[in-house]
């Protein structure tokens, strides 16, 4: 897929996405372009992997009995308003282990590509929420994943209803002192 101008053409910087991003819970019923979750996907698919396995999966669910059946995993009426969900899985069988410890990349790595899908839908004035707390067991059995396939996290994606949203949400995150320590803890 070839790079394509964001159809807004915004100049926003890494910073001003990060600081614009936030949780929306409410999506107004204007249909998401194809062109638009192409270009959020090409970005999750760019992202970075532990020894660049991309253990990764991403399922569109546009259609109205699947966006059902989703909804049935996650049962909040603000879950409904949204008009396209991404489920990010973790290929469990394609990831990497640490051998000092064992420790499992598919989540981290899954996590990764869920947050450049929300940040390049902020760029392309587009809401998203992570939705960690899910019935695992019934999206996996619904969506047919094979084993050994995780679905980590579920990000609506639409049109807020406000779209002064990004601009309106105060940011609400420790002093950048709490949490950087240099050289040492």
């Amino acid at each position: 897929m070839e790079h394509r101008n964001n159809p807004v053409e915004s100049d926003l910087d890494m910073l001003t996405l990060a600081r614009l991003r936030c949780s929306v819970r409410s999506f107004s019923e204007r249909p998401v372009e194809r062109e638009k979750l192409e270009y959020i996907l090409e970005t999750a698919r760019l992202a970075p992997s532990a020894v660049n396995f991309q253990p990764w999966y991403f399922i569109v669910v546009r259609a109205d009995e699947h966006r059902k059946m989703l909804q049935d995993c996650y049962e909040r009426d603000w879950f409904r308003t949204a008009p396209v969900y991404i489920i990010v899985c973790a290929d469990h069988r394609e990831s990497w282990l640490r051998k000092s410890d064992g420790k499992d990349h598919g989540d981290i790595d899954a996590a990764i590509a869920a947050e450049h899908i929300c940040l390049a839908a902020t760029e392309q004035d587009l809401g998203t929420c992570w939705v960690c707390n899910f019935d695992v067991e019934k999206c996996h059995n619904l969506f047919g994943l094979p084993e050994g396939v995780e679905p980590v996290v579920i990000i609506p994606v639409g049109y807020p209803e406000d779209p002064d949203i990004f601009i309106a949400t105060p940011k609400k995150r420790k002093a950048f002192n709490e949490v950087v320590k240099w050289e040492k803890y």
